[in-house]
Protein backbone atom coordinates (compact mmCIF):
# COMPACT_ATOMS: atom_id res chain seq x y z
CA UNK A 1 0.00 0.00 0.00
CA UNK A 2 1.66 3.18 -1.13
CA UNK A 3 1.45 6.58 1.47
CA UNK A 4 -1.08 8.42 -0.09
CA UNK A 5 -3.10 5.12 0.14
CA UNK A 6 -2.26 4.63 3.88
CA UNK A 7 -3.13 8.42 4.41
CA UNK A 8 -6.69 8.35 2.36
CA UNK A 9 -7.38 5.38 4.80
CA UNK A 10 -6.46 6.68 7.49
CA UNK A 11 -8.38 10.08 6.98
CA UNK A 12 -11.86 8.04 5.92
CA UNK A 13 -11.05 5.61 9.34
CA UNK A 14 -10.86 9.60 11.15
CA UNK A 15 -13.67 10.84 9.82
CA UNK A 16 -15.71 8.07 10.36
CA UNK A 17 -14.84 7.79 14.04
CA UNK A 18 -15.25 11.37 14.59
CA UNK A 19 -18.73 11.23 12.48
CA UNK A 20 -19.68 8.17 14.54
CA UNK A 21 -18.79 9.12 18.22
CA UNK A 22 -20.11 11.85 20.07
CA UNK A 23 -17.91 11.19 23.05
CA UNK A 24 -14.84 12.30 20.36
CA UNK A 25 -16.13 15.16 19.15
CA UNK A 26 -16.79 16.19 22.53
CA UNK A 27 -13.71 15.30 23.78
CA UNK A 28 -12.07 17.24 20.90
CA UNK A 29 -13.96 20.29 21.40
CA UNK A 30 -12.92 20.57 24.74
CA UNK A 31 -9.40 20.22 24.25
CA UNK A 32 -9.34 22.86 21.45
CA UNK A 33 -11.45 25.63 23.40
CA UNK A 34 -9.23 24.49 26.57
CA UNK A 35 -6.26 24.68 24.80
CA UNK A 36 -7.03 28.37 23.22
CA UNK A 37 -8.07 29.13 26.78
CA UNK A 38 -4.58 28.22 28.53
CA UNK A 39 -2.38 29.47 25.23
CA UNK A 40 -3.94 33.32 25.73
CA UNK A 41 -4.40 33.08 29.48
CA UNK A 42 -0.73 31.73 29.77
CA UNK A 43 0.55 34.70 27.57
CA UNK A 44 -1.05 37.60 29.52
CA UNK A 45 0.18 35.79 32.34
CA UNK A 46 3.48 35.82 31.24
CA UNK A 47 3.59 38.77 29.86
CA UNK A 48 3.04 40.85 33.12
CA UNK A 49 5.50 38.63 34.47
CA UNK A 50 8.22 39.49 32.45
CA UNK A 51 7.02 43.51 32.34
CA UNK A 52 6.36 44.07 36.58
CA UNK A 53 9.89 41.69 37.12
CA UNK A 54 11.96 43.61 34.18
CA UNK A 55 10.07 47.13 35.22
CA UNK A 56 11.44 46.42 39.23
CA UNK A 57 15.32 45.51 37.80
CA UNK A 58 14.61 49.16 35.31
CA UNK A 59 13.58 50.98 38.58
CA UNK A 60 16.31 49.85 41.10
CA UNK A 61 18.98 49.94 37.82
CA UNK A 62 17.58 53.68 37.35
CA UNK A 63 18.26 54.51 41.63
CA UNK A 64 21.65 52.82 41.67
CA UNK A 65 22.77 55.08 38.68
CA UNK A 66 21.75 58.18 40.01
CA UNK A 67 23.22 57.33 43.15
CA UNK A 68 27.10 56.56 41.06
CA UNK A 69 26.15 60.21 39.33
CA UNK A 70 26.30 61.93 42.88
CA UNK A 71 29.36 60.37 43.93
CA UNK A 72 31.28 59.86 40.26
CA UNK A 73 30.63 63.52 40.61
CA UNK A 74 32.49 64.51 43.74
CA UNK A 75 35.32 61.90 42.85
CA UNK A 76 35.90 63.92 38.99
CA UNK A 77 35.31 67.68 40.12
CA UNK A 78 38.68 68.60 39.61
CA UNK A 79 39.66 66.23 36.60
CA UNK A 80 40.42 68.97 34.21
CA UNK A 81 43.44 69.93 36.16
CA UNK A 82 45.16 66.99 36.35
CA UNK A 83 47.78 65.66 33.34
CA UNK A 84 46.97 62.42 31.51
CA UNK A 85 47.94 59.94 34.56
CA UNK A 86 46.09 61.37 36.99
CA UNK A 87 43.08 61.73 35.04
CA UNK A 88 43.20 58.06 34.32
CA UNK A 89 43.61 57.30 37.98
CA UNK A 90 40.92 59.08 38.73
CA UNK A 91 38.52 57.55 36.27
CA UNK A 92 39.67 53.76 37.22
CA UNK A 93 39.67 54.75 41.05
CA UNK A 94 35.93 55.97 40.82
CA UNK A 95 35.23 52.61 38.75
CA UNK A 96 36.21 50.53 41.48
CA UNK A 97 34.44 52.49 44.06
CA UNK A 98 31.02 52.04 41.73
CA UNK A 99 31.55 48.92 41.16
CA UNK A 100 31.93 47.80 44.71
CA UNK A 101 28.91 49.58 45.52
CA UNK A 102 25.96 47.27 45.76
CA UNK A 103 22.18 47.85 45.18
CA UNK A 104 18.72 46.40 45.16
CA UNK A 105 19.50 46.13 41.66
CA UNK A 106 21.74 43.51 41.31
CA UNK A 107 24.97 42.70 39.67
CA UNK A 108 27.06 45.15 37.94
CA UNK A 109 29.52 46.53 35.22
CA UNK A 110 30.26 50.16 34.49
CA UNK A 111 32.20 52.43 32.41
CA UNK A 112 33.49 55.73 33.24
CA UNK A 113 34.48 58.11 29.78
CA UNK A 114 35.56 61.64 29.72
CA UNK A 115 35.55 63.37 26.39
CA UNK A 116 37.66 66.31 25.78
CA UNK A 117 36.40 67.37 22.29
CA UNK A 118 36.70 64.37 19.86
CA UNK A 119 38.66 62.42 22.52
CA UNK A 120 37.17 59.98 25.12
CA UNK A 121 38.89 58.09 27.79
CA UNK A 122 37.35 55.70 29.32
CA UNK A 123 37.54 53.72 32.17
CA UNK A 124 35.48 50.46 32.67
CA UNK A 125 35.40 47.40 34.80
CA UNK A 126 35.71 45.31 31.97
CA UNK A 127 37.34 46.22 29.17
CA UNK A 128 35.08 44.67 26.53
CA UNK A 129 32.57 46.53 27.71
CA UNK A 130 33.13 50.02 26.42
CA UNK A 131 33.21 48.97 22.78
CA UNK A 132 29.97 47.16 22.88
CA UNK A 133 28.05 50.31 23.74
CA UNK A 134 25.05 50.84 21.28
CA UNK A 135 26.08 53.75 19.28
CA UNK A 136 22.16 55.67 20.08
CA UNK A 137 22.97 55.44 23.75
CA UNK A 138 26.30 56.92 23.69
CA UNK A 139 25.10 59.72 21.07
CA UNK A 140 22.03 60.17 23.53
CA UNK A 141 24.01 60.31 27.03
CA UNK A 142 26.80 62.65 24.79
CA UNK A 143 23.37 64.55 24.39
CA UNK A 144 22.95 65.07 27.90
CA UNK A 145 19.65 62.97 28.43
CA UNK A 146 19.75 60.21 30.98
CA UNK A 147 18.42 56.97 28.79
CA UNK A 148 18.23 53.24 29.24
CA UNK A 149 18.23 50.55 27.21
CA UNK A 150 18.15 46.38 26.25
CA UNK A 151 21.30 45.03 24.21
CA UNK A 152 23.26 41.87 23.82
CA UNK A 153 26.38 42.30 25.44
CA UNK A 154 29.65 39.75 25.24
CA UNK A 155 29.94 38.34 28.42
CA UNK A 156 33.67 37.56 27.81
CA UNK A 157 33.48 33.98 26.83
CA UNK A 158 31.81 33.46 23.79
CA UNK A 159 28.54 34.04 23.72
CA UNK A 160 26.27 37.38 24.85
CA UNK A 161 24.01 38.06 27.71
CA UNK A 162 21.00 40.56 27.65
CA UNK A 163 21.65 43.12 29.57
CA UNK A 164 19.96 46.77 30.67
CA UNK A 165 22.15 49.68 29.86
CA UNK A 166 21.51 52.88 31.73
CA UNK A 167 23.51 55.84 30.56
CA UNK A 168 23.76 59.55 32.30
CA UNK A 169 26.02 62.32 32.09
CA UNK A 170 27.70 63.39 35.08
CA UNK A 171 27.73 67.42 35.40
CA UNK A 172 30.81 69.19 35.80
CA UNK A 173 31.03 72.22 37.73
CA UNK A 174 32.91 75.17 35.95
CA UNK A 175 34.29 73.28 33.00
CA UNK A 176 33.65 73.88 29.24
CA UNK A 177 34.70 71.82 27.01
CA UNK A 178 34.85 68.36 29.38
CA UNK A 179 31.70 65.72 30.12
CA UNK A 180 32.17 62.82 31.38
CA UNK A 181 29.19 60.14 30.51
CA UNK A 182 28.62 57.17 33.06
CA UNK A 183 27.20 53.77 32.04
CA UNK A 184 25.73 51.13 33.95
CA UNK A 185 25.39 47.40 33.10
CA UNK A 186 23.05 45.06 34.51
CA UNK A 187 23.06 41.37 33.33
CA UNK A 188 19.79 39.64 33.04
CA UNK A 189 20.92 36.14 33.12
CA UNK A 190 19.01 36.07 36.12
CA UNK A 191 15.77 37.27 35.16
CA UNK A 192 16.09 35.07 32.23
CA UNK A 193 16.65 32.60 33.99
CA UNK A 194 13.71 33.48 36.01
CA UNK A 195 11.55 34.13 32.75
CA UNK A 196 12.34 30.51 31.62
CA UNK A 197 11.25 28.53 34.69
CA UNK A 198 7.98 31.03 35.33
CA UNK A 199 7.69 29.85 31.45
CA UNK A 200 8.13 26.61 31.66
CA UNK A 201 5.79 26.15 34.80
CA UNK A 202 3.15 27.95 33.22
CA UNK A 203 3.67 25.91 29.70
CA UNK A 204 3.08 22.33 32.15
CA UNK A 205 0.56 23.65 34.35
CA UNK A 206 -1.57 24.64 31.26
CA UNK A 207 -0.75 21.41 30.01
CA UNK A 208 -2.11 19.44 32.64
CA UNK A 209 -5.19 22.17 33.49
CA UNK A 210 -5.90 21.64 29.48
CA UNK A 211 -5.63 17.76 30.09
CA UNK A 212 -7.78 17.75 33.21
CA UNK A 213 -10.73 20.34 31.69
CA UNK A 214 -10.80 17.47 28.95
CA UNK A 215 -10.66 14.45 31.19
CA UNK A 216 -13.59 16.09 33.21
CA UNK A 217 -15.22 16.78 29.38
CA UNK A 218 -14.99 13.24 28.84
CA UNK A 219 -16.05 12.14 31.79
CA UNK A 220 -19.31 14.00 31.93
CA UNK A 221 -19.93 13.00 28.35
CA UNK A 222 -19.58 9.53 28.98
CA UNK A 223 -22.16 9.80 31.61
CA UNK A 224 -25.04 11.14 29.33
CA UNK A 225 -23.35 9.17 26.45
CA UNK A 226 -23.85 6.28 27.93
CA UNK A 227 -27.31 5.79 28.82
CA UNK A 228 -28.17 7.67 25.10
CA UNK A 229 -25.94 4.39 23.76
CA UNK A 230 -28.17 1.92 25.55
CA UNK A 231 -31.17 3.49 24.33
CA UNK A 232 -30.23 3.45 21.03
CA UNK A 233 -29.21 -0.34 21.03
CA UNK A 234 -32.48 -0.90 22.75
CA UNK A 235 -34.24 0.77 20.27
CA UNK A 236 -32.46 -1.48 17.61
CA UNK A 237 -33.30 -4.68 19.03
CA UNK A 238 -37.31 -3.20 19.88
CA UNK A 239 -36.91 -2.38 15.55
CA UNK A 240 -36.01 -6.31 15.41
CA UNK A 241 -38.82 -7.23 16.54
CA UNK A 242 -37.76 -7.59 20.63
CA UNK A 243 -40.63 -5.76 21.35
CA UNK A 244 -40.21 -7.19 25.44
CA UNK A 245 -37.49 -4.43 25.44
CA UNK A 246 -36.68 -2.37 28.10
CA UNK A 247 -34.87 0.71 29.58
CA UNK A 248 -33.92 0.35 33.41
CA UNK A 249 -34.95 4.16 34.89
CA UNK A 250 -32.77 5.35 37.23
CA UNK A 251 -33.55 8.35 39.30
CA UNK A 252 -35.70 11.57 38.64
CA UNK A 253 -33.43 13.61 35.80
CA UNK A 254 -33.71 13.92 32.49
CA UNK A 255 -32.26 10.98 31.14
CA UNK A 256 -34.90 8.92 33.47
CA UNK A 257 -37.39 10.99 31.77
CA UNK A 258 -36.05 9.59 28.66
CA UNK A 259 -36.02 5.89 29.70
CA UNK A 260 -39.83 5.97 31.14
CA UNK A 261 -40.94 7.64 27.82
CA UNK A 262 -38.82 5.17 25.11
CA UNK A 263 -40.75 2.40 27.69
CA UNK A 264 -43.97 3.96 27.05
CA UNK A 265 -43.25 3.96 23.54
CA UNK A 266 -42.27 0.95 23.29
CA UNK A 267 -45.57 -0.64 25.39
CA UNK A 268 -47.71 1.23 22.75
CA UNK A 269 -45.54 -0.21 20.37
CA UNK A 270 -45.94 -4.25 21.29
CA UNK A 271 -49.91 -3.52 22.15
CA UNK A 272 -50.33 -2.09 18.54
CA UNK A 273 -47.89 -4.52 17.06
CA UNK A 274 -49.98 -7.28 18.87
CA UNK A 275 -53.58 -6.17 17.55
CA UNK A 276 -51.72 -6.03 14.25
CA UNK A 277 -50.29 -9.16 14.18
CA UNK A 278 -53.67 -10.40 15.59
CA UNK A 279 -56.14 -8.43 12.59
CA UNK A 280 -53.79 -9.88 9.98
CA UNK A 281 -53.86 -13.22 11.12
CA UNK A 282 -57.97 -12.87 11.51
CA UNK A 283 -57.75 -11.09 7.78
CA UNK A 284 -55.68 -14.03 6.34
CA UNK A 285 -57.96 -16.72 7.86
CA UNK A 286 -60.95 -15.45 6.94
CA UNK A 287 -59.84 -14.67 3.24
CA UNK A 288 -58.47 -18.75 3.77
CA UNK A 289 -62.16 -19.93 5.11
CA UNK A 290 -63.74 -17.57 2.40
CA UNK A 291 -62.06 -18.83 -0.61
CA UNK A 292 -62.13 -22.58 0.26
CA UNK A 293 -65.98 -22.14 1.16
CA UNK A 294 -66.98 -20.42 -2.31
CA UNK A 295 -65.53 -23.21 -4.62
CA UNK A 296 -67.63 -25.59 -4.08
CA UNK A 297 -70.79 -23.20 -4.90
CA UNK A 298 -68.30 -21.88 -7.66
CA UNK A 299 -68.14 -25.31 -9.33
CA UNK A 300 -71.65 -25.48 -9.54
CA UNK A 301 -72.62 -22.30 -10.84
CA UNK A 302 -69.41 -22.76 -13.34
CA UNK A 303 -70.95 -26.10 -14.36
CA UNK A 304 -73.79 -24.26 -14.81
CA UNK A 305 -72.84 -21.83 -16.76
CA UNK A 306 -70.68 -23.77 -19.06
CA UNK A 307 -74.09 -25.94 -20.07
CA UNK A 308 -75.95 -22.59 -20.57
CA UNK A 309 -73.18 -21.22 -22.99
CA UNK A 310 -72.92 -24.47 -24.77
CA UNK A 311 -76.28 -23.69 -25.32
CA UNK A 312 -76.81 -20.09 -26.30
CA UNK A 313 -77.26 -20.69 -29.80
CA UNK A 314 -80.73 -22.29 -29.02
CA UNK A 315 -81.91 -18.77 -27.04
CA UNK A 316 -82.74 -15.80 -27.80
CA UNK A 317 -80.15 -13.30 -28.78
CA UNK A 318 -80.21 -11.04 -25.19
CA UNK A 319 -80.63 -14.41 -23.40
CA UNK A 320 -77.45 -15.71 -25.49
CA UNK A 321 -75.43 -12.60 -24.63
CA UNK A 322 -76.03 -12.92 -21.11
CA UNK A 323 -74.93 -16.60 -21.27
CA UNK A 324 -71.72 -15.38 -22.30
CA UNK A 325 -71.32 -12.81 -19.57
CA UNK A 326 -72.44 -15.38 -17.17
CA UNK A 327 -69.87 -17.81 -18.40
CA UNK A 328 -67.36 -14.96 -18.94
CA UNK A 329 -67.77 -13.05 -14.98
CA UNK A 330 -67.47 -16.86 -13.60
CA UNK A 331 -64.28 -17.68 -15.19
CA UNK A 332 -62.97 -14.82 -13.44
CA UNK A 333 -64.56 -15.12 -10.61
CA UNK A 334 -62.78 -18.43 -10.61
CA UNK A 335 -59.35 -16.88 -11.49
CA UNK A 336 -59.92 -14.32 -8.52
CA UNK A 337 -60.62 -16.94 -6.29
CA UNK A 338 -57.58 -19.07 -6.83
CA UNK A 339 -55.49 -15.88 -7.20
CA UNK A 340 -56.74 -15.40 -3.05
CA UNK A 341 -56.07 -19.40 -2.72
CA UNK A 342 -52.44 -18.73 -3.65
CA UNK A 343 -51.87 -15.67 -1.14
CA UNK A 344 -53.36 -17.44 1.25
CA UNK A 345 -51.22 -20.00 1.05
CA UNK A 346 -48.15 -17.72 0.66
CA UNK A 347 -49.38 -15.88 4.04
CA UNK A 348 -49.98 -18.98 6.34
CA UNK A 349 -46.34 -20.50 4.95
CA UNK A 350 -47.88 -23.07 3.52
CA UNK A 351 -46.65 -22.77 -0.07
CA UNK A 352 -43.62 -25.57 -1.45
CA UNK A 353 -41.51 -25.46 -3.90
CA UNK A 354 -41.56 -28.25 -6.24
CA UNK A 355 -37.96 -27.50 -7.86
CA UNK A 356 -36.09 -29.58 -10.24
CA UNK A 357 -33.68 -28.77 -13.35
CA UNK A 358 -35.44 -27.25 -16.25
CA UNK A 359 -34.00 -25.43 -19.11
CA UNK A 360 -35.33 -22.07 -19.28
CA UNK A 361 -35.08 -21.26 -23.03
CA UNK A 362 -38.14 -23.83 -23.96
CA UNK A 363 -39.88 -22.28 -21.23
CA UNK A 364 -39.47 -18.37 -22.08
CA UNK A 365 -40.86 -19.79 -26.19
CA UNK A 366 -43.33 -21.52 -24.58
CA UNK A 367 -44.46 -18.50 -22.47
CA UNK A 368 -44.43 -16.12 -25.62
CA UNK A 369 -46.28 -18.68 -28.12
CA UNK A 370 -49.34 -18.61 -25.12
CA UNK A 371 -49.40 -15.24 -25.02
CA UNK A 372 -48.92 -14.80 -28.85
CA UNK A 373 -53.08 -14.93 -29.45
CA UNK A 374 -53.12 -11.89 -26.90
CA UNK A 375 -50.58 -9.91 -28.11
CA UNK A 376 -52.27 -10.30 -32.03
CA UNK A 377 -55.30 -9.10 -30.31
CA UNK A 378 -53.87 -5.83 -28.91
CA UNK A 379 -51.68 -5.17 -31.95
CA UNK A 380 -48.55 -5.98 -30.21
CA UNK A 381 -45.37 -8.38 -31.38
CA UNK A 382 -43.44 -10.70 -29.03
CA UNK A 383 -39.92 -10.82 -29.76
CA UNK A 384 -37.85 -13.05 -27.96
CA UNK A 385 -33.88 -13.47 -27.15
CA UNK A 386 -32.32 -16.44 -25.82
CA UNK A 387 -29.09 -18.11 -25.75
CA UNK A 388 -28.49 -20.95 -28.18
CA UNK A 389 -27.00 -23.21 -25.11
CA UNK A 390 -29.21 -24.53 -23.03
CA UNK A 391 -29.74 -22.70 -19.54
CA UNK A 392 -30.41 -25.36 -16.59
CA UNK A 393 -31.72 -24.19 -13.18
CA UNK A 394 -33.40 -25.72 -10.15
CA UNK A 395 -36.68 -24.01 -10.08
CA UNK A 396 -40.57 -25.07 -10.19
CA UNK A 397 -41.57 -24.44 -13.63
CA UNK A 398 -45.20 -24.19 -12.97
CA UNK A 399 -44.32 -20.94 -10.77
CA UNK A 400 -42.01 -19.50 -13.27
CA UNK A 401 -44.24 -20.06 -16.23
CA UNK A 402 -46.79 -18.04 -13.84
CA UNK A 403 -44.32 -15.16 -13.23
CA UNK A 404 -43.51 -14.90 -16.93
CA UNK A 405 -47.14 -15.20 -17.96
CA UNK A 406 -48.09 -12.53 -15.40
CA UNK A 407 -45.44 -10.00 -16.67
CA UNK A 408 -45.94 -10.89 -20.24
CA UNK A 409 -50.15 -10.36 -19.78
CA UNK A 410 -48.94 -6.82 -17.98
CA UNK A 411 -46.40 -6.07 -20.75
CA UNK A 412 -49.10 -6.44 -23.74
CA UNK A 413 -51.55 -4.31 -22.03
CA UNK A 414 -49.87 -1.07 -21.12
CA UNK A 415 -47.04 -1.31 -24.35
CA UNK A 416 -49.85 0.74 -26.49
CA UNK A 417 -49.18 -2.11 -29.39
CA UNK A 418 -45.79 -1.48 -29.60
CA UNK A 419 -43.08 -4.61 -29.46
CA UNK A 420 -42.34 -6.68 -25.74
CA UNK A 421 -39.30 -8.13 -25.64
CA UNK A 422 -38.16 -11.37 -23.43
CA UNK A 423 -34.24 -11.66 -23.02
CA UNK A 424 -32.62 -14.20 -21.47
CA UNK A 425 -29.19 -14.57 -19.76
CA UNK A 426 -27.64 -16.23 -17.41
CA UNK A 427 -23.60 -16.69 -15.50
CA UNK A 428 -22.40 -19.32 -13.76
CA UNK A 429 -24.68 -18.63 -10.50
CA UNK A 430 -27.89 -17.04 -11.76
CA UNK A 431 -30.07 -16.47 -14.73
CA UNK A 432 -32.61 -13.66 -15.37
CA UNK A 433 -35.48 -12.94 -17.52
CA UNK A 434 -36.52 -9.53 -18.50
CA UNK A 435 -39.91 -8.37 -19.74
CA UNK A 436 -39.61 -5.15 -21.90
CA UNK A 437 -42.31 -2.60 -23.41
CA UNK A 438 -42.59 0.70 -24.42
CA UNK A 439 -46.20 1.45 -23.40
CA UNK A 440 -46.94 4.41 -21.40
CA UNK A 441 -43.97 3.66 -18.19
CA UNK A 442 -44.24 3.74 -14.92
CA UNK A 443 -43.56 6.46 -12.33
CA UNK A 444 -41.01 6.53 -8.89
CA UNK A 445 -44.31 6.30 -6.79
CA UNK A 446 -45.79 3.79 -9.01
CA UNK A 447 -42.82 1.62 -9.65
CA UNK A 448 -43.15 1.61 -5.22
CA UNK A 449 -46.80 0.41 -5.18
CA UNK A 450 -47.00 -1.83 -8.30
CA UNK A 451 -46.45 -5.10 -6.19
CA UNK A 452 -48.94 -4.07 -3.58
CA UNK A 453 -51.89 -6.12 -3.81
CA UNK A 454 -54.89 -5.47 -5.51
CA UNK A 455 -53.45 -1.62 -6.00
CA UNK A 456 -54.47 0.48 -9.13
CA UNK A 457 -52.87 3.70 -10.10
CA UNK A 458 -56.51 4.63 -11.31
CA UNK A 459 -59.16 2.09 -10.09
CA UNK A 460 -61.70 4.08 -12.42
CA UNK A 461 -59.38 2.64 -15.61
CA UNK A 462 -61.15 -0.46 -17.19
CA UNK A 463 -58.61 -3.02 -18.03
CA UNK A 464 -58.83 -4.10 -21.25
CA UNK A 465 -56.94 -8.05 -20.17
CA UNK A 466 -58.65 -8.11 -16.87
CA UNK A 467 -57.06 -9.92 -13.52
CA UNK A 468 -57.74 -9.72 -9.90
CA UNK A 469 -54.82 -7.29 -9.29
CA UNK A 470 -52.85 -10.13 -7.45
CA UNK A 471 -50.93 -10.69 -10.51
CA UNK A 472 -47.91 -9.27 -9.75
CA UNK A 473 -47.78 -9.82 -6.00
CA UNK A 474 -47.96 -13.68 -5.98
CA UNK A 475 -45.05 -13.28 -8.72
CA UNK A 476 -43.12 -11.19 -6.18
CA UNK A 477 -44.05 -14.41 -3.94
CA UNK A 478 -43.03 -17.08 -6.04
CA UNK A 479 -39.48 -15.18 -7.29
CA UNK A 480 -38.82 -14.99 -3.20
CA UNK A 481 -39.90 -18.88 -2.90
CA UNK A 482 -37.34 -19.29 -4.87
CA UNK A 483 -34.79 -16.86 -3.66
CA UNK A 484 -34.32 -14.71 -6.25
CA UNK A 485 -35.33 -10.79 -6.82
CA UNK A 486 -38.42 -9.67 -8.97
CA UNK A 487 -37.28 -6.02 -10.21
CA UNK A 488 -38.98 -3.11 -12.12
CA UNK A 489 -37.67 -0.24 -13.78
CA UNK A 490 -39.84 2.09 -15.25
CA UNK A 491 -39.82 5.97 -16.66
CA UNK A 492 -43.14 7.98 -17.94
CA UNK A 493 -43.42 7.38 -21.83
CA UNK A 494 -40.15 5.23 -22.23
CA UNK A 495 -41.64 2.25 -20.93
CA UNK A 496 -40.94 0.01 -18.10
CA UNK A 497 -38.75 -3.59 -17.66
CA UNK A 498 -39.53 -6.09 -15.49
CA UNK A 499 -36.48 -8.61 -14.26
CA UNK A 500 -36.89 -11.76 -12.77
CA UNK A 501 -33.82 -13.23 -11.62
CA UNK A 502 -33.65 -16.68 -9.94
CA UNK A 503 -30.28 -18.56 -8.77
CA UNK A 504 -29.16 -22.06 -10.69
CA UNK A 505 -28.67 -24.19 -7.76
CA UNK A 506 -31.86 -23.64 -5.33
CA UNK A 507 -30.62 -22.95 -2.00
CA UNK A 508 -27.90 -20.80 -3.07
CA UNK A 509 -27.70 -17.04 -2.41
CA UNK A 510 -27.79 -14.17 -5.04
CA UNK A 511 -24.97 -11.80 -5.44
CA UNK A 512 -25.84 -10.32 -8.75
CA UNK A 513 -27.93 -10.53 -12.45
CA UNK A 514 -26.75 -11.75 -15.48
CA UNK A 515 -28.73 -8.37 -17.09
CA UNK A 516 -29.45 -5.20 -16.34
CA UNK A 517 -32.65 -3.25 -14.48
CA UNK A 518 -32.05 -0.55 -16.82
CA UNK A 519 -32.42 -0.78 -20.13
CA UNK A 520 -28.93 -0.13 -22.05
CA UNK A 521 -31.15 2.19 -24.59
CA UNK A 522 -34.29 3.91 -24.25
CA UNK A 523 -36.44 4.43 -27.53
CA UNK A 524 -38.40 7.99 -26.60
CA UNK A 525 -42.05 8.08 -28.33
CA UNK A 526 -42.36 11.58 -29.46
CA UNK A 527 -46.24 11.60 -30.30
CA UNK A 528 -46.93 9.58 -27.18
CA UNK A 529 -49.75 10.81 -24.70
CA UNK A 530 -49.28 8.74 -21.28
CA UNK A 531 -53.08 7.54 -20.28
CA UNK A 532 -53.67 6.96 -16.48
CA UNK A 533 -54.01 3.58 -15.46
CA UNK A 534 -52.49 0.73 -13.41
CA UNK A 535 -49.53 -1.70 -14.43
Amino acid sequence: MTLRARLRAWSAAGWHAWRSSLQLRIGAITMLVAGVVVVVVSVVLFRQISGQLLEVKRDAAIDQAQSGVAYAQSQVSGIATGDAASVRSTLARTVRELQSRNGEAGNFDTVLVYRTGDTARPAASRPSLYPALPPELVAAVDGGAQVWQYASIPDGASGTVPTLLVGVPVPLDGQGGEQVDLYYAFPLDQEQETLSLVRSTVAISGIALTLFVVGIGVLVTRLVVDPVRRAASSAQRLAEGQLEERLAVNGEDDLARLATSFNAMADSLQRQITQLEGLSQLQQRFTSDVSHELRTPLTTVQMAAEVLHESRSDFDPHVARSAELLYAEVNRFESLLSDLLEISRYDAGAAELEAEPTDLGPLVRRVAADMSSLADRLGCRLEVRAPQRPVIADVDARRVQRVLRNLVGNAVEHGAGRPVELTLAANRTAAAVTVRDHGIGLTSEEAAHVFDRFWRADPARVRTVGGSGLGLSISLEDARLHGGWLQVWGQPDQGAQFRLTLPLNAGDDLTGSPLPLRPVVVRRRPDSRRPEGPR
